[in-house]
């Protein structure tokens, strides 16, 4: 199954936990950035456009197991920038595994061959390698050729050494529901564990802005990819009512707190996909954030958001308050026709404001006025 039972039942008890304790906010997955570093330049990526100073800096093993430690969420997905390039990122990965936390360490698989001795199979380790479609629509997405090929070949390796391999997929409006089914046939023939798929975010830093999905599109594309999986046996690493929610079949509100981000600035506000300022601690991020202040009908930049990051931790909340939903949902399958549900109304959002660059410059200011790190660039580190 795509979610091992051992994650699905201390995740499960985690999450009935929180419920019995009557707790309103808690984080179901760390989202940790050891560095924004990264040896591809994806059109679509708002993560690498940074100053060098900012792109050689890196948070340390102990910086990484300290938010760990605060955050107490039981995942663990480690994201950059491309975390292979981090030196110590296998240490990070053993440190927490030891708090019996499970991770996922996300990759574009670059390095993947070169770094895999560094790694052992656990029931708590899971390689997330990148894909987002066939060899011609990943090289394009990724804007290098190639890719695919080499992502390809890592996966086999790692499968064959008996890891747990699954693939993210991020889907944006020129994916075509044919391509996307016959590229998921693919993956599960290369014995992948799980999917996780996503329509993308438009991250304000990202070159490319044309391509991002508005919620109408996003619902219409994933109903018209799930048809045509019907009876192909994918197996997705998500629960089974985002998924749901994809397909525009319940109406969730997004719970940015579920999956807290921290990069090298700090604690990221309000989520992994918008940085409007950051906390210098856990506790200050969860007491501090005006949290009514974003999510979908509440702020313009959240409009056309349906990212697992953002609504995963909704759908499992819903799950918990209402699992014969859950179940009737997994067993009876995706509903892929009929009216949709009434989705959340934008007329009383607030404004954008863009303020995505007033870290960047606090940083700099900073860093300037202190030692710089040495980092080896993406290319020399392959």
């Amino acid at each position: 199954m795509a979610v091992p039972l051992l994650q699905t039942f201390k995740v499960g008890a985690y999450v009935v936990k929180q419920h019995l304790q009557r707790r309103k906010r808690y984080p179901l997955v760390l989202m940790l950035e050891p560095l924004f570093r990264c040896n591809l330049a994806c059109a679509g990526c708002g993560k690498i456009d940074y100053p060098d100073p900012i792109l050689n800096q890196r948070l340390s093993v102990e910086d990484c197991l300290q938010a760990v430690d605060e955050c107490g969420a039981p995942v663990v997905s480690i994201a950059g920038g491309e975390p292979l390039l981090h030196k110590e990122i296998d240490q990070v990965v053993e440190g927490i595994i030891a708090r019996k936390k499970f991770v996922y360490l996300c990759t574009n698989a670059l390095l993947l061959e070169k770094k895999m001795h560094l790694f052992k199979p656990n029931p708590y380790f899971t390689w997330s390698v990148h894909l987002d479609g066939n060899r011609e629509d990943h090289d394009h997405a990724v804007s290098q050729d190639g890719v695919y090929d080499r992502a390809v070949a890592a996966i086999k390796k790692a499968k064959a050494l008996g890891f747990r391999v699954n693939i993210n997929t991020t889907l944006f409006d020129n994916a075509v529901p044919e391509r996307v089914a016959n590229f998921f046939d693919d993956a599960k023939a290369l014995g992948i564990d799980g999917i996780t798929v996503s329509p993308g975010y438009a991250y304000e830093r990202a070159p490319d802005q044309k391509h991002f999905l508005n919620r109408q599109k996003t619902k219409q594309l994933f109903r018209d990819i799930f048809k045509r999986g019907l009876g192909k046996g994918w197996e997705f690493s998500q629960s089974s009512l985002f998924l749901d929610f994809l397909a525009g079949n319940q109406k969730f509100e997004c719970t940015p707190w579920g999956n807290p981000t921290r990069t090298y600035f700090g604690w990221q506000r309000p989520c992994y996909l918008l940085g409007e300022g950051y906390a210098s601690s856990f506790k200050e991020l969860m007491e501090s954030t005006d949290w009514d202040r974003y999510g979908t009908g509440n702020y313009e930049k959240c409009a056309d958001c349906m990212v697992h990051s953002g609504y995963e931790a909704t759908a499992v909340a819903a799950s918990i308050g209402n699992p014969l939903k859950a179940l009737k949902v997994a067993m009876g399958g995706i509903r892929t026709e009929g009216a949709m549900v009434e989705d959340i109304s934008l007329d009383n959002q607030r404004p954008a404001e863009y303020v995505f660059s007033r870290h960047v410059e606090q940083a700099m200011a900073q860093l300037a006025h202190t030692k710089p790190v040495e980092a080896p660039s993406a290319s020399a580190a392959e």
